[in-house]
């Protein structure tokens, strides 16, 4: 039985990823340090023989017994809402926990896949963003704590394969939603299906004519799947290329979600990308791969998802208090 190590196990992606990695036979070993994860996405695995949780953050010294054949290293904030409140454990994790994770790999003989992000190609000057796009990032404005983390995390993955001969992947994972998305944390398509499901109006920064791709989870696990599988180094965008302003979105979610709320404006908060598109061209020659889920139909399943939480759960405004990671 093949053994995979995934860190941010508890996150959503994170536990899409272990999911479908015990669906194909694998021995899922998952990691996260729960600083934004939730054990409650997972706690369905923990009956299972083949799988198996380790709380530890990854940004310390990681240990784990016996020989791992893959790594999927996806932790990391990944909400702006979390990595503004804790913008030194956002680079930690990207720099320090990757270096970690890396020198794992090289020690265990593994081939490790690193979850990068459109957040890469900052507010892009290219539309839409390919893969050698080398991005428009304000390095000390207040996203780029996440965007440089993320771009450092390319940069040492990729010395260790031309230095170290690590077998190395990196994805390019644009915006991705399903169930299992955190209610309150800042993205838009939970934070608009809260709202409306709270009766509360809908709130665009902005003037609402920037795009998003929203990409359905299941696609994405895909895509990275089969990204880990091939023989290929360099990085590669998974993502949905269906674009969409934010203000036609929020059309959308009021006739998804049968309400009548009215839409506010607030100010664009600083260096906020004004177009997210994937060019999805090498992921579909070198994997095969494009996103099958239409967003009609991803957005039904996590509207059903959202309407299933509880009352105590919708109303929560702060996910976490993270005093105690802040020193």
């Amino acid at each position: 039985m093949k053994r995979i190590l995934i860190t941010g196990a508890a996150g959503f992606l994170g536990s899409h990823l272990c999911d479908r990695f015990i669906k194909e036979g694998y021995f899922v070993i998952g990691m996260d340090n729960l600083i934004t994860g939730d054990l409650k996405n997972i706690e369905h695995l923990f009956k299972l023989e083949n799988f198996e949780f380790y709380h530890h953050d990854i940004t310390k010294f990681v240990h784990v017994p016996g020989n791992i054949d893959y790594i999927l290293h996806f932790a990391s904030p990944a909400s702006p809402i979390d990595y503004l409140k804790i913008p030194i454990q956002t680079l930690k994790v990207g720099s320090l926990g990757t270096h970690n994770l890396l020198g794992l790999a090289r020690v265990k003989n593994a081939r490790i896949l690193i979850a990068s992000t459109s957040e890469v190609y900052g507010d892009p000057l290219v539309h839409p963003q390919t893969e050698d796009y080398y991005g428009n990032v304000n390095t000390i404005g207040p996203r780029g704590v996440y965007d440089e983390a993320k771009r450092f995390q390319e940069s040492i993955t990729m010395a260790y394969h031309t230095f170290h001969g690590v077998e190395t992947r990196i994805v390019r994972i644009f915006n991705t939603y399903g169930p299992r998305m955190r209610l309150n944390d800042g993205r838009v398509i939970p934070a608009f299906i809260g709202q409306a499901i709270r009766g509360e109006d809908l709130t665009i920064f902005g003037d609402g004519m920037q795009t998003r791709s929203f990409c359905y989870v299941d696609d994405q696990v895909e895509g990275i799947f089969r990204l880990l599988h091939s023989d290929y180094v360099f990085p590669v965008n998974i993502g949905n290329p269906d674009e969409i302003t934010i203000k036609d979105f929020a059309e959308e979610i009021i006739r998804l979600t049968g309400t009548n709320q009215k839409v506010v404006y607030h100010p664009l908060p600083i260096n906020d990308p004004l177009q997210r598109q994937p060019d999805i061209t090498k992921a579909k020659e070198l994997l095969g791969w494009e996103a099958k889920v239409g967003r009609a139909e991803g957005m039904k399943i996590t509207y059903d998802y959202f309407k299933s939480l509880s009352k105590e759960e919708l109303s929560k405004e702060e996910h976490k208090d993270f005093s105690s990671y802040i020193k």
